[in-house]
């Protein structure tokens, strides 16, 4: 807040709970003119439009979105332009909007919130193609301080969301990752039909409310239907639902009406509901980035919680399926085409003349204006910069997947599993937590490496075969680094040493 208010942008790396939203909030009242919160869901924006209304009348807030009528638009934007309302909530799609942004600008805000700022970052593990532009969008509303605001975001993707917003004398806070009260652990299978009872046991075992994670919407709906078989009030959340359905089972966990939600990641973006006293993932997530995101839903109370991962190493197979698709050649080289005609001014020029959908489309635009952002020395002509493209996507669908391995290395570490995570965000633990099921099987006590002499955590490291990279942990005789083209890579710090393949750089 301080910084905010002496003019600074910033950016708030801080857990799910810990009271992000006051950080806007606080400044936006003071500050002359009114606050932009940019949020990617309706429910998520509905939430901290609720969060506000015990207010004064000023400190209120409006939202434009899909949902409201051109009337409801109209209005909510005249009681910003009035001064009876501080806090304008919308989302990322609607502030691509030409018409929407000159009329937000009109406003004159003193500040833009930029809330789950990863969706921003290429490197984040949620990425949103919408977010890739918002420097512009904020360059467009007259560049007011920025706040960005995220939960996860390990250093690469803290540098990513500084570059992509365009923050000016940027203050990046990161508040710490741990989470002392939650009990982390795992529990391996070597069947389906093990792995399945024993989430449904543990389910019936545990005092709730809690989330149950599965990765698919059809294990979604099986555990719902088995939990409601067993006696419990279970409902289901994933993006086949319609709208109402997703509000109702939302409203429902929140106002303490069902004791579980059963739900794939769609389910949990700005949930805030502080008596979750278990979040268990019936199948392992795509990356640790989403596990401990889910995982930071639980005992925001304070309270004891519990999150236990239910393994089976055949279920990571699902994080290469999901793995984003790397673009055909020929498409790109069809936007890329389409792009340097003079005739082509605007996304919907290009969407019509390319024949794409607005969603495939608005990736390879995005990855062309990364592409041509980066390079040091231009492209000599089309077919170099198509090449281009489709080298950073590929960079892009091995990162995803080098973080499904990181994954697999949590499930079967020995270590202290909240070391392990607290490692994989770059940060460094005090001690170990004592109470994950490694610290109490004894197995987490070994050494955890501390510091490389040769490469400390944090330093920049270029490999012969891999390229340059950031030392993300350390531990015992392994360092893992994440490595701009490849993602991540566990190492032996002696071997790669001796055979001269990692080099610090400056």
């Amino acid at each position: 807040m301080r910084a905010l208010l002496s003019g600074r942008d910033v950016l708030l790396v801080s857990p799910t709970g810990s009271g992000k939203s006051l950080t806007y909030q606080v400044p936006g009242v003071l500050l002359d003119g009114p606050t932009v919160v940019v949020s990617p869901l309706l429910a998520l924006q509905h939430d901290q439009i609720e969060g506000l209304a015990d207010g004064d009348a000023r400190s209120q807030g409006v939202r434009i979105s899909s949902a409201e009528s051109d009337a409801q638009r109209e209005e909510a934007l005249a009681q910003v332009a009035a001064g009876t309302t501080e806090f304008l909530f919308l989302s990322p799609e609607q502030l691509a909007k030409p018409d929407v942004r000159r009329q937000v600008a009109e406003l004159q805000p003193s500040l833009v919130a930029v809330d789950e700022a990863h969706c921003v970052s290429t490197w984040g593990h949620d990425f949103r193609p919408d977010y890739f532009r918002m420097g512009d969008f904020i360059d467009d509303l007259g560049r007011p301080r920025v706040i960005a605001l995220t939960a996860t975001a390990a250093p690469p993707v803290r540098e990513d969301i500084v570059g992509r917003l365009g923050l000016k004398k940027a203050t990046t806070i990161v508040t710490g990752f741990e989470r002392p009260n939650i009990t982390l652990s795992v529990r391996r299978f070597a069947s389906a039909d093990e792995q399945r009872d024993s989430v449904l046991t543990a389910v019936l075992e545990t005092d709730g409310p809690g989330i149950v994670y599965s990765r698919t919407r059809k294990s979604v709906e099986q555990y719902a239907a088995d939990l409601v078989d067993a006696g419990v009030h279970a409902l289901t959340y994933h993006a086949g639902l319609g709208k109402r359905a997703r509000r109702r089972a939302h409203d429902a966990f929140l106002d303490g009406e069902v004791d579980v939600i059963v739900a794939t990641s769609a389910f949990g973006m700005g949930i805030d509901k502080p008596d979750i006293r278990f979040v268990f993932h019936a199948q392992v997530p795509e990356s640790p980035d989403t596990y401990y995101q889910e995982v930071g839903r639980a005992g925001r109370d304070g309270a004891p919680a519990s999150a236990v991962l239910f393994y089976r190493p055949e279920d990571l197979s699902l994080g290469r399926f999901f793995s984003t698709a790397v673009p055909k050649r020929n498409d790109v080289d069809r936007v890329v085409a389409e792009t340097a005609r003079e005739d082509n001014t605007s996304r919907d020029d290009v969407r019509r003349a390319s024949g794409l959908g607005p969603r495939k489309l608005g990736r390879i635009l995005n990855l062309v204006e990364k592409v041509t952002e980066t390079a040091t020395d231009g492209f000599d002509d089309r077919s170099a910069l198509v090449d281009a493209v489709v080298a950073q996507a590929e960079a892009h669908r091995q990162l995803e997947r080098s973080r499904v391995e990181m994954m697999r290395g949590y499930a079967e570490t020995d270590r202290c599993r909240a070391e392990f995570l607290l490692g994989y965000f770059g940060e460094e633990a005090d001690g170990r937590c004592g109470h994950c099921d490694t610290c109490e099987a004894g197995t987490g006590d070994g050494d955890a490496g501390g510091q490389s002499r040769a490469f400390p955590l944090q330093s920049l490291v270029e490999h012969e075969e891999f390229g340059r990279g950031t030392v993300m942990d350390i531990e015992d005789e392994k360092i893992t680094v994440l490595f701009d083209d490849v993602g991540y890579r566990t190492l032996d710090p002696d071997i790669v040493l001796d055979d001269g393949l990692l080099r610090r750089r400056d």
